[in-house]
């Protein structure tokens, strides 16, 4: 009984912290943005966008250890390669966490699904920065999605992306569909993967609704997750060819991000 209140409370003090901390950064994202030119306030987003997702991290005590350039160093990998094409960042998706570890490491906007804009608070905040929405099952919507994609890299934006599609236990990488591949092939963009590894189950994504593992992963006292950061793919041939590419590479990093957790 006693754990079960000490768990309750801890959800509490959190969501409250993570309420009041995400409007606190978003209104000062909106005041600096006042007379800057748009090179400018892409700038600002960036960077409050990654100090809000550290500053989650520490809020839910999330430690993120992260392997491979730039993020070694604790540092943002950069999400324009050196033409300033926008780079594609891919990742596996197995917890509602993993939003926080690619935009404190990754210099890129998310990919989400739709429903999220309508979410108190963290709808707000995805709207407000830039978040590229996505209806699943909408055959218009995901090829608007891959337009406004392409469209995004060429202009030196990075992304964000889940191509398994949706939340997955364990560590086997589900086959990834082919949107995120269709823009970069449009924009001639870099492919990075990504591979994310919970040392706790508790932590992933279960057989429940998303907003009962939320309220359970954001519960636990502390979370330890890894992530492995692969070569670049450059995007080219086909796009089941560089499906099959990306696919094997994320799952290896996978594996590589497991091995760091032992």
């Amino acid at each position: 009984m006693f754990v079960g209140a000490r768990s309750r409370l801890r959800l509490a003090s959190r969501i409250a912290r993570f309420s009041g901390g995400t409007l606190a950064e978003l209104a000062k994202l909106e005041l600096a943005r006042v007379g800057a030119d748009s090179a400018e306030r892409a700038r600002l987003t960036e960077e409050r966008r990654a100090q809000w997702a550290r500053r989650m991290l520490r809020v839910f005590r999330i430690e993120a250890r992260g392997f491979g350039p730039h993020v070694s160093e604790g540092m943002l990998y950069p999400g324009r390669d050196a033409r300033g094409i926008g780079r594609v960042f891919l990742f596996n998706h197995r917890s509602g966490m993993d939003i926080l570890v690619s935009l404190g490491f990754f210099e890129g906007t998310i990919v989400s699904r739709a429903d999220l804009a309508s979410w108190p608070v963290i709808g707000l905040a995805a709207r407000r920065t830039g978040t590229l929405f996505v209806e699943r099952g909408d055959k218009s919507s995901g090829a608007a999605v891959i337009h406004a994609m392409a469209r995004a890299l060429e202009g030196g934006q990075g992304i964000c992306i889940y191509p398994e599609g949706t939340t997955f236990g364990g560590d086997e990488v589900r086959p990834l569909k082919s949107g995120a591949f269709r823009a970069a092939l449009l924009a001639g963009a870099e492919l990075v993967p990504v591979g994310l590894a919970y040392a706790d189950a508790d932590a992933g994504y279960g057989d429940e609704s998303f907003a009962r593992h939320m309220r359970r992963a954001a519960s636990l006292p502390r979370v330890v997750v890894a992530f492995e950061v692969g070569e670049p793919i450059v995007a080219s041939g086909s796009v089941e060819e560089l499906r099959e590419r990306a696919q094997e590479a994320l799952q290896g990093c996978v594996t590589r991000a497991r091995t760091r957790l032992s």
